[in-house]
């Protein structure tokens, strides 16, 4: 486990989207600002990103699964946690309080921890329109939680995949850890 004080630490919690594949672009952006990188990824997100590859490029391994009593952590504690992309799915649950995978664990963790966090949606326009996600947006806010700027793309469709700033997770958060208001 890496001493807390070394750097800044950013979990980014990765959903099931087409453009998981693309998380490396976040962590090399959290990376060149002095960031140490661990990615936390939904069950389903397993099956989209390069377990090997984002292990490699972080030095940790991909945690999706809850470890054992009396295992170590294999992350160092978090100052800022990123979703990225945010499904529908994992919005609607982790607004909900529902605690179900690691990665939604560890999202409901964070509010009652102080934990910095962002999110950046990516989802379809059908499911936008659904009432629960506009409910589970207002939620995330009350809580603190920045919320990114990324549109709906149209349903069936993975349309706005080369517009998606990854980076922007970056500018919605501290680097340091301390709290920036929502």
């Amino acid at each position: 486990m890496t001493d807390r004080t070394e750097k800044p630490f950013l979990y980014v919690v990765v959903c099931a989207s087409g453009i998981a594949p693309a998380v490396g672009t976040l962590i090399a952006a959290a990376q060149a600002q002095g960031r140490g990188v661990g990615v936390v990824a939904t069950p389903q997100a397993l099956g989209f990103i390069d377990r090997a590859a984002v292990e490699s490029l972080t030095g940790y391994p991909v945690r999706s699964a809850w470890r054992l009593p009396g295992e170590p952590r294999p992350l160092p504690p978090p100052d800022a946690i990123a979703v990225a992309p945010g499904t529908f799915n994992t919005i609607n649950k982790w607004a909900a309080g529902i605690s179900d995978t690691l990665a939604l664990g560890v999202l409901c963790e964070a509010y009652g921890l102080g934990v910095p966090t962002a999110v950046l949606p990516y989802l379809n326009a059908a499911q936008a329109a659904h009432p629960a996600y506009r409910q589970s947006l207002d939620r995330l806010r009350g809580m603190g939680v920045r919320v990114g700027s990324h549109e709906p793309h149209p349903a069936g469709t993975n349309g706005g995949a080369e517009n998606f700033r990854w980076e922007e997770a970056l500018e919605l958060l501290p680097v340091d850890g301390a709290s920036t208001g929502s």
